[in-house]
């Protein structure tokens, strides 16, 4: 398992699509699972930026890790999102259930991932739902990465202000010398 974790509008996506398509592993987007699945009230909370609870997102991807082979390399993007999540995820590596291989951390400025969000044209894209995630994101998946690093994982922090194909060629460069 690669993880890519960061901010919306880090890239992640961007990188997980380049990254699955270019080895031929799945790529596991939290965003398009959550958009696909999520319907009712919880749809319309998670449009105007609200995240699910840490018990409806363990349960969607316990579910969603029961649909591949986790023997095969897959991309993760977007989860874990919060540290109780990030415990349920290093419990199935513990259990052997997953392997991770390397956790590619995306950092750019908010402007820069502003820019990027308000660009794309999503109907959950208004600005307070990225203010709310900004906030989110830096006070409570920012310590799942120190967590990590606590658990022995190799983090790789990569600058998502550079353009798609210098950082995918960046994570190329890292998952090779990682083998």
């Amino acid at each position: 398992m690669i993880m890519l974790m960061g901010v919306a509008g880090s890239g992640k996506s961007t990188q997980g699509r380049l990254l699955a398509d270019k080895k031929g592993y799945a790529w596991l987007s939290s965003g398009e699972i959550l958009r696909v699945l999520v319907t009712g009230t919880r749809r319309q909370e998670m449009l105007k930026g609200k995240l699910l609870n840490d018990i409806e997102m363990i349960k969607i991807f316990d579910k969603v890790f029961e649909l591949i082979n986790p023997a095969d390399e897959f991309v993760l993007d977007g989860f874990p999102r919060t540290l109780k999540q990030a415990h349920w995820l290093m419990d199935q590596v513990k259990a052997y259930r997953l392997d991770l291989t390397a956790i590619f951390h995306f950092k750019a400025s908010d402007q820069v991932v502003k820019e990027r969000l308000l660009s794309r044209g999503r109907q959950d894209d208004t600005d307070e739902a990225i203010t709310k995630r900004f906030d989110e994101y830096k006070h409570v998946t920012l310590p799942i990465l120190e967590w990590f690093k606590e658990m022995g994982a190799t983090i790789y922090d990569i600058d998502a202000s550079k353009d798609a194909e210098t950082i995918h060629v960046e994570i190329m460069s890292l998952l090779n010398v990682k083998r």
